[in-house]
């Protein structure tokens, strides 16, 4: 019995850090990236919120493998990240004001196609 209940507990752990970090809105022209589990008082967390937004940008804006359309994909990554930038910026200034911050309920910035 307490092997089933350890084996139920680690699983419930395991599940709540699963966390999907990107949701996508149903035109394809926007991305929510969420930020909930990050810590944005430290660089790492920094870090993997600039990555989560770079990769929403490429989902949004589409890969640049073709060459034909490799410039436009990369003007438009560059865009949706630049217009991301304010909402990014305030969420770490917020956490860095504050040394920390604890998010209740859910966090998120969105990255849309320009």
């Amino acid at each position: 019995m307490f092997r089933m209940l350890s084996a139920l507990a680690s699983l419930a752990a395991a599940s709540a850090v699963m966390v999907p970090t990107v949701s996508y809105a149903q035109d394809g022209a926007s991305v929510v990236v969420p930020y909930s589990d990050l810590n944005l008082a430290s660089a790492s967390g920094q870090d993997r919120l600039q990555r989560r937004i770079f990769y929403a940008a490429k989902n949004v804006c589409g890969d640049a493998t073709y060459i034909a359309l490799g410039s436009e994909a990369l003007s438009c990554r560059t865009a949706a990240v630049a217009n991301a930038r304010p909402a990014y910026e305030a969420a770490v200034a917020e956490a860095t004001r504050h040394g920390t911050v604890t998010v209740l309920g859910s966090a998120s910035l969105i990255v849309t196609k320009p």
